[in-house]
């Protein structure tokens, strides 16, 4: 990648984040520190208005944009593996949303990209998997992680066979072989509870908020049950 091309990224990346530390532009780019530094002066030099805080990173001023991103052909090819592999995946809302920020991509491409994107999605699949759990609540979820709003949930107990009603507060959600899993602080159960997707009957978003956890991540929770005893 040539100087031009990785500064242009960097400012891309930039635009991408509220905040983006040097050693994340260095990995990226497989670059040194120092050499970041170099690039980030560049662009401030050529009027694009940079800021930093010291020990946090580098932030795009809030007012500045850039004009619509063009995208090479391999980037556009691995916007349709990840859309085939989310087709897959069983939640309509993830698979609806997914779809629209794709057609939007798709326009911007020039037309002999169209023509080998349109070969492409008939030649790639990402399994022949057929017995996913289907659910459509996912987007709603996501939303409610990012803006600290409870839920509430009908939910159908796999073990018990009984339907509950629930308020939730959503901390992260992955996905299994066949279904998305929600992870979520149980109100009803004053403890923290795993719920998948296909067993919610319906949800409903509420005016009551909760506290973000930012002190929550997946690799930790996930971590417990790899620790030895």
């Amino acid at each position: 990648m040539n100087r031009l091309t990785r500064i242009t990224s960097i400012l891309i990346q930039l635009q991408s984040k509220k905040v983006v530390t040097a050693k994340e532009i260095a990995d990226r780019f497989e670059i040194s520190l120092r050499t970041v530094y170099r690039d980030i002066k560049t662009l401030e030099e050529a009027g694009v208005p940079i800021g930093s805080e010291n020990g946090i990173g580098y932030f795009i001023v809030d007012g500045y944009s850039l004009p619509p991103v063009m995208i090479t052909e391999e980037e556009a090819n691995a916007l349709i593996v990840s859309e085939k592999l989310i087709s897959n995946q069983g939640d309509a809302s993830l698979i609806k949303d997914f779809n629209s920020i794709l057609i939007k991509i798709k326009s911007v491409l020039r037309s002999f990209e169209k023509e080998n994107i349109a070969k492409l999605e008939n030649r790639i699949i990402p399994s022949y998997k057929k017995d996913v759990f289907e659910s459509n609540w996912l987007s709603q979820i996501q939303k409610s992680i990012t803006n600290g709003k409870v839920l509430t949930i009908s939910y159908h107990s796999i073990y018990k066979n009984e339907e509950t009603l629930r308020e939730i507060e959503p901390l992260g959600v992955y996905y299994t072989d066949k279904a998305w899993i929600v992870i979520a602080y149980c109100r009803l159960r004053k403890d923290i509870r795993e719920f998948r997707l296909d067993r919610i009957l319906k949800i409903n978003s509420t005016s009551q908020t909760f506290d973000y956890q930012k002190d929550f991540s997946l690799s930790k929770y996930f971590s417990r049950f790899t620790e030895p005893c």
